[in-house]
């Protein structure tokens, strides 16, 4: 399997507001850009997005390491939350509608094609790729403002 990291950062301009997302792909070196942007949004699903859009930029099962600054991505996936979520019809342990279902929904059939590490980086601390996802996803923003 290709080896390959993937960085992600999503950012909105109020909560909800405009948002955007972006991520960077890495294999062998070489780098790729992706990302986009809704007029009416929350920070989580820009989060979510830019993984989506990640995963789904590879065209066979590659051995991943994700990297975000979201522990609502990170800690939902590599702590089974969101499969737990799902089990349970889209709830959360205490029977309350677990959010943003529809995008975990995608994101989980998705991570099931690969094999996934996951790495959370503290956000604004200087981390290079980290950085760049945040730029991509605050221009994207600004589109919509």
């Amino acid at each position: 399997m290709k080896s390959i990291n993937i960085y992600t950062d999503g950012a909105c301009s109020g909560n909800p507001g405009p948002g955007g997302w972006g991520a960077v792909l890495e294999y062998r070196g070489v780098k790729k850009e992706f990302s986009g942007g809704e007029a009416h949004t929350t920070n989580n699903r820009m989060e979510l997005m830019a993984v989506i859009a990640a995963l789904s930029a590879l065209k066979e099962p590659c051995d991943v390491v994700l990297c975000s600054d979201s522990k609502y991505v990170i800690d939902a996936l590599e702590k089974g939350w969101a499969k737990g979520w799902r089990s349970r019809g889209w709830k959360k342990s205490d029977k309350s509608p677990a959010l943003n279902s529809d995008l975990w929904q995608q994101l989980l059939a998705l991570t099931e094609q690969h094999k996934i590490s996951y790495h959370w980086v503290k956000g604004h601390a200087g981390h290079p790729e980290n950085e760049r996802c945040d730029e991509l996803a605050v221009a994207q923003a600004a589109l919509y403002k």
